[in-house]
């Protein structure tokens, strides 16, 4: 049984566009000597490159056999 999967994808990026919406003018960022407000994104941003090279290499491990 052959799922189509466009009507889904479809469906979830139109109501993720529609639910996202632009910050208005902010301080103009952190004043100095205040509480740093940065956040690293190393943590997340190398799970997930490592979870697409290992999604990628099975892919291309499976289509090989």
């Amino acid at each position: 049984m052959k799922i189509n999967r466009l009507p889904a994808f479809l469906l979830l990026f139109l109501l993720t566009a529609a639910s996202a919406n632009a910050q208005g003018p902010g301080s103009g960022g952190p004043q100095p000597g205040g509480s740093p407000t940065e956040v690293p994104i190393d943590g997340g941003a190398s799970l997930m490159l490592a979870g697409g090279a290992a999604f990628a290499l099975r892919r291309l491990r499976k289509r090989r056999a």
